[in-house]
């Protein structure tokens, strides 16, 4: 029998420690050692091909112009939002995290994941529900056939689809997994799954993370997809050591308001592409639609001109957007003005009422302020500062700006307006939605009207104004 012993464990970082600590000498944060009982794994308790070929050799050192590289071989969804969140596809062999909060939506992207795959093995396991809540979720999403009056025994009369397993423990999904040999793997959720070789309680620190760990040597092992959903705190940090994120490929966070329809699926680390992509679902009663073309939901119908609303150009991974900002000046009511921005940065708000009043005369000191980005959507690319500028002296003079006119650049300390990336999908962009004109940097175009890639701005329908101070836009704008 394996000797049981206690040990504290870092709720932050994982970190271990033979007695309790007030303060954790890794990430040093304080009160954040919990006590856990510790079964040291049995060398006579088989875990995932224990003995397998990987851990029987030692790897050796290999100069790099020897490494051979393929290019990945990504497995492609019906979803094309979700292709493009993950990097162009399903890679094999990756262990991918999905947060989220409770009720967004996360069971529900993943099921209907399973379903509509038809052409792979595709095991879902459960922890949480049972087998007709899942059955009852299902027919919601889509079709499911009727039961088969015969279960094929073999492996080799299995058929493709979606197949629910109902358990906890990891020795026996293994098992499962082993006659199954599916094609792709789905877990909800990491927090109710427990090892036989550790004694804690399902959900703390080390069970999480023993528990990922044999799911990551089965995935790297035998080329299978893993897909993990996980809890996140009252924080909104995923629920479980910080080691569990570093421990996966990619992580992905499903974000949204419960009371609204639309829902985000956001990439905030992935080792096969982009970390800055981000997919746009709409939650009906019969599953998730994928948002193809989010401009048209992030921009409001209006029947007629209103101040301190302005569209702005931006750009979230590798798809350009055009959503719609909202700026409310007012005089303050109480001795210390108000500053409340949403979806965007307060500091960088500050920044711009600074470079407003004293670039350009505004006097904005003692008014409150109020800026939305609408859509529930945070922004964080600098060339919204443009439309973010307009849309407050737009809102201080009570003075509309026109329907049709967009805004991309990043405004500097001194009042330029600096250059910003990719202008010339900003560009298309506002011009496939029929915009007549767009405000950009001149820097962005150092001579002749071509910019450094030698792309003729003369080819686009849209009228494009170049600037270079915050004083030329307000003076096309206003007079």
């Amino acid at each position: 029998m394996a000797k049981t012993r206690i040990a504290y464990f870092c709720q932050s970082c994982g970190f271990e420690a033979a007695k309790w600590l007030g303060k954790c000498p890794s990430c040093a944060q304080w009160n954040t050692f919990v006590e856990e009982v510790i079964e040291k794994a049995n060398a006579s308790v088989p875990n995932w091909k224990a003995n397998s070929t990987t851990q029987q050799r030692a790897n050796k050192p290999v100069e790099v112009a020897d490494i051979t590289f393929s290019e990945e071989q990504r497995l492609l969804t019906p979803d094309k939002e979700f292709n493009r969140v993950l990097g162009g596809g399903i890679v094999a062999g990756s262990l991918v995290l999905i947060g989220g909060e409770p009720g967004i939506g996360k069971s529900t992207l993943m099921l209907q994941l399973a379903l509509n795959m038809p052409d792979q093995k595709v095991l879902y396991v459960s922890g949480e529900e049972s087998e007709r809540q899942i059955k009852m979720r299902a027919e919601r999403l889509t079709e499911v056939s009727s039961p088969k009056s015969e279960v094929p025994s073999l492996k080799s009369e299995i058929k493709k689809g979606c197949f629910i397993l109902t358990e906890t423990s990891t020795q026996n999904i293994f098992k499962q997994i082993e006659e199954l040999e599916p094609d792709l793997l789905v877990v909800d959720s990491i927090q109710t799954l427990h090892s036989a070789h550790i004694e804690s309680t399902p959900g703390s620190v080390s069970q999480v993370r023993e528990c990922t760990a044999e799911l990551l040597r089965f995935a790297k092992e035998s080329g299978t997809p893993v897909f993990l959903i996980g809890h996140i705190t009252k924080d909104g940090m995923i629920a479980g050591p910080k080691i569990l994120e570093h421990m996966v490929d990619t992580v992905l966070q499903f974000e949204g308001d419960r009371h609204h329809v639309y829902r985000i699926l956001r990439t905030v680390k992935n080792r096969f592409g982009s970390a800055s992509e981000l997919g746009i679902y709409e939650m009906l009663g019969e599953g998730l639609r994928e948002v193809s073309n989010p401009s048209e939901i992030l921009l409001s119908q209006r029947d007629e001109p209103l101040s301190g609303i302005t569209i702005s150009a931006t750009l979230e991974g590798m798809r350009p957007m055009l959503i719609e900002t909202q700026a409310l000046v007012s005089t303050s009511a109480y001795g210390t003005p108000q500053r409340t921005a949403t979806g965007f940065d307060t500091r960088r708000m500050s920044m711009l009422l600074a470079v407003l009043e004293k670039r350009c005369g505004f006097h904005l000191g003692a008014k409150d302020v109020f800026l939305n980005i609408t859509g529930g959507i945070r922004v964080e690319d600098p060339a919204i500062d443009l439309g973010l500028a307009a849309a407050i002296i737009s809102s201080h003079e009570d003075i509309p700006i026109p329907f049709k006119t967009c805004f991309a650049g990043e405004i500097g300390l001194s009042g330029e307006i600096r250059a910003v990336n990719r202008v010339e999908q900003r560009i298309a962009e506002a011009q496939k939605l029929g915009f007549e004109q767009i405000f950009i940097s001149k820097y962005n175009l150092p001579s002749g009207g071509h910019d450094k890639k030698g792309i003729d701005l003369s080819r686009y329908k849209i009228d494009v104004k170049v600037v270079s101070r915050i004083e030329e836009v307000f003076g096309l704008l206003f007079g």
